[in-house]
């Protein structure tokens, strides 16, 4: 399993990756690894208002569909549309696999996510 060091995560098992105002979020190794091989994603309009820990995308695999929350809240200013049309990317590179990047409106929310060492004790 692989956790990058750099990322924030949330128990929910998403990643975080802040670039100034703006965060980009999907799902860890840790989760397609578990929802095995991801065959359709569904992802929000750019422009939506999301809160934190709201359902924003769903991903299905083979074994299940699966909910995605938000681990920030924000307004979706992008969307990965390369992974509408090719939604395996999410199990062969979870981490460049971004869903969405959304524009923050509290920025202190990224305080409760995990750093990576938290984050890797609770998938043991």
């Amino acid at each position: 399993m692989k956790i990058l060091n750099e990322l924030k995560y949330s128990k929910s098992h998403e990643w975080v990756k802040v670039e100034g105002k703006k965060a980009y979020f999907g799902i860890t190794d840790y989760a397609q690894d578990h929802l095995g091989e991801v065959v359709f994603a569904d992802f929000p309009e750019v422009g939506r208002e999301i809160k934190i820990e709201e359902s924003v995308a769903v991903i299905e695999s083979v074994k299940a569909v699966a909910d995605i929350y938000s681990p920030i809240s924000g307004t979706v200013v992008e969307v990965n549309e390369a992974l509408l049309d090719n939604p395996a990317e999410i199990n062969s590179d979870p981490y460049n696999s971004w869903f969405i990047a959304v524009e923050m409106t509290n920025e202190s929310e990224l305080d409760a996510l995990l750093s990576s060492s938290d984050y890797e004790k609770i998938c043991e």
